[in-house]
């Protein structure tokens, strides 16, 4: 099937205004003819509203990195409820990152939860699932993807990916300069789609699956051949407009 390819730049807790500014207007200024993919740009939440408005006009939508998994807004302190998501424009938002769930505590069932009320609110939930690198040696990679993709399925439905993506990141390949190489990308990806196609198969034959680990500009083509591997979520070169743009003209390429 032929699946539209995403690249989405996850800035991480990186940015200031002026350099934001600049950032956003070269992205903008070079990807200006890639109209057969969706690029998404999730900076921090306090740039939301003004890298929102910088986006205004152009085919390149916002993301948010992360939301509250309560669905109405109330006394829930330091949070970001969804609606204030879409009220500054976001179409996206990040479920589940690997910093999440280790750093912060965030269970398979919370981010189910967030992953539910996204929806909700009308964003289209990026969900992240992945394995560490003792888990990928001691053979559990796939046990760890069933777990991590089969909370929100068993809970959500297989409905619910009509409007989602799912973006594998091996936590081992994530800032570490270490990525996956296309055969243990497609083969995780293929995994990964299998268990939606036991639910369904229409659906997991439409639902986009990104690589996100450490992708490059000189890796992303190999990468993004793959048949399963519908585009990338992108951190550390999500910085750097020249070497996104570069990783957003291999996912134009795929299309062709």
């Amino acid at each position: 099937m032929n699946r539209r390819a995403m690249v989405a730049g996850n800035w991480k807790m990186n940015g200031a205004r002026d350099f934001n500014t600049s950032l956003v207007h070269d992205i903008l200024f070079d990807a200006r003819g890639f109209t057969d993919i969706d690029i998404v740009i999730c900076p921090p939440a306090p740039y939301l509203d003004s890298v929102g408005r910088q986006l205004e006009g152009s085919s390149l939508q916002l993301g948010a990195q992360n939301l509250c998994e309560q669905e109405k807004q109330g006394a829930f302190t330091g949070e970001i409820d969804g609606s204030m998501l879409r009220d500054v424009g976001c179409a996206y938002s990040i479920v589940g990152h690997s910093e999440r769930r280790a750093l912060y505590g965030e269970t398979d069932v919370r981010v189910m939860e967030k992953f539910r009320t996204g929806q909700v609110h009308g964003l289209t939930p990026i969900l992240c699932i992945g394995e560490t690198l003792d888990e990928r040696e001691s053979g559990q990679t796939e046990a760890v993807l069933a777990r991590q993709l089969g909370a929100v399925l068993d809970a959500c439905g297989i409905a619910a990916f009509k409007q989602a993506v799912i973006a594998y990141e091996p936590v081992w390949a994530i800032g570490t300069g270490r990525t996956a190489t296309p055969d243990q990308a497609q083969q995780t990806h293929a995994f990964i789609r299998a268990q939606l196609a036991a639910a369904d198969a229409k659906i997991a034959g439409s639902t986009r699956i990104l690589y996100g680990g450490s992708v490059k500009a000189d890796n992303a083509e190999a990468l993004f051949k793959c048949p399963d591997v519908d585009g990338g979520l992108i951190g550390g070169a999500a910085l750097k407009a020249g070497e996104f743009v570069a990783i957003c003209a291999a996912a134009q390429a795929r299309n062709k």
